[in-house]
């Protein structure tokens, strides 16, 4: 039964990515920001995402997001910037995420 909530989840999860759309590099990049996953179990759920369908662009932007917000990462930028330009860090971060996800999908696809 568990597996197939897990299937159901995933398959949901590769819907919203897509293939080649600009929505799906933007939830990619998006969700990489509560999810970050360490390098080495990065590759691997990568992987099948994309064996799943989705877009080079959405991987590319979900391996941007994850490490730029790495927990520690984050709260030494939240001290070092401040309160006020914290959430500026967190939006050009998707920002360029997302710019990088769509000519990524331009230049491959």
């Amino acid at each position: 039964m568990a597996t197939v909530e897990i299937f159901r989840a995933e398959k949901s999860l590769v819907g919203l990515f897509g293939k080649n759309e600009g929505f799906g590099v933007l939830i990619a990049a998006t969700i990489g920001v509560p999810l970050y996953v360490c390098g080495g179990a990065t590759v691997p759920l990568l992987q099948q995402w994309l064996y799943s369908g989705m877009s080079m662009g959405g991987a590319a932007a979900f391996m941007i997001t994850g490490p730029a917000t790495k927990i520690t990462n984050l709260g030494a930028l939240k001290i070092v910037l401040g309160i006020r330009h914290f959430p500026l860090y967190l939006a050009f971060t998707i920002a360029f995420a997302f710019g990088t996800g769509m000519i990524v999908n331009l230049v491959i696809f």
